[in-house]
Parts: structure tokens; C-alpha cells; sequence
């Protein structure tokens, strides 16, 4: 079946970004978000997924260890797994992006101090 954030399972998280399932399955998940300008996620790491991020539209930083890094539409960004990072929408326009996690990092966040 094709899939879009028409007929993907959606949630909201944080202050008004959402998100949809693509792709959910043991071993691979692929999400699209949306995140307004100014709100960021927790600084958190992952013990076991790897993930992808790539924006589609907009401006994102991703704090990442001891880097900041600033990405644009048509850029992307690993994040290895136990590697703390947090985005945050660093431009004035909704930020919109893929996240792909192998395998899935729900359930497998450890939330760092901020």
C-alpha cells in the first residue's frame, strides 16, 4: 500500500509538532514530522537505534555530543546509536522532516539532563 501522511498513523508530541508512521515495523521505522518554528525536542540518546534525520522543508539544528549542526532542505544527518542529540527548529518557517530509526527507537530513549 502506498503510504503519506494521509493514511499513516499520526500523533502529536512536544509544543505542536506532530508526527506520522510511514514505515513501522520490527526491525525499521520511517516518520515524517513537523515541527514549528522555535520548538525542539528533549536531549535525549538511544541505546540501540541508529536514525537518519532528513529535512524536507525548513531550517533544523541538531545538537549532536559536543557539534552543532545546522541542516537545510535536501540535507541529512546520522546519529549513531548512545549519541545524545536533540533538534530544534532553528529557522522562521515550519520544519518538516524524515526520520528513519533502525531498528525503531520508541521505547529505547534515555531522556539527558538538560
Amino acid at each position: 500500500m502506498k503510504k503519506s501522511v494521509a493514511n499513516s498513523d499520526h500523533y502529536f508530541w512536544g509544543a505542536g509538532c506532530e508526527g506520522w508512521h510511514l514505515a513501522a515495523t520490527k526491525n525499521l521505522s520511517v516518520i515524517e514530522e513537523v515541527v514549528p518554528p522555535g520548538a525542539s525536542e528533549i536531549q535525549h540518546f538511544h541505546h540501540r537505534a541508529e536514525q537518519f534525520f532528513y529535512i524536507l522543508e525548513g531550517v533544523a539544528t541538531i545538537e549532536l555530543s559536543d557539534k552543532t549542526i545546522e541542516l537545510s532542505c535536501g540535507e541529512g544527518l546520522s546519529v549513531p546509536v548512545r549519541c545524545g542529540h536533540r533538534l530544534t527548529n532553528s529557522g522562521s518557517k515550519t520544519l518538516r522532516f524524515i526520520v528513519v530509526s533502525t531498528p525503531p527507537s520508541h521505547g529505547d530513549r534515555t531522556v539527558l539532563e538538560e
